[in-house]
């Protein structure tokens, strides 16, 4: 069965940090590459960031520099550690393999504001 639960989130301040979490259950974390999308208010999900089984990451241009990603494989977590944010990166969290399956977990909620 799969499970995706991300936890993290919170509100925070322009300029502020948050690291987000994604605990998957084996079947989806161990075979694949994994990643963080979000939906904001009225718009689409997007993809933010991936990792591959060996590390190799990489990042949409809207959080370059300010957004890193992290595995661990042994706690089949993936982690998102968001710095600089901004009021343009609330929205809600999820993560999911690349390219995501069909299940996609609760999410976590960011909101960046002063």
């Amino acid at each position: 069965q799969v499970q995706l639960v991300e936890s993290g989130g919170g509100l925070v301040q322009p300029g502020g940090s948050l690291r987000l979490s994604c605990a998957a259950s084996g079947s989806v974390f161990s075979i694949n590459h994994m990643g963080w999308y979000r939906q904001a208010p009225g718009k689409q999900r997007e993809w933010v960031s991936s990792i591959t089984r060996d590390g190799r990451t990489q990042f949409a241009d809207s959080v370059k520099g300010r957004f890193t990603i992290s595995r661990d494989n042994a706690k089949n977590t993936v982690y998102l550690q968001m710095n600089s944010l901004k009021p343009e990166d609330t929205a809600v969290y999820y993560c999911n393999k690349i390219p995501p399956g069909s299940y996609w977990g609760q999410g976590t909620q960011v909101t960046v504001s002063s």
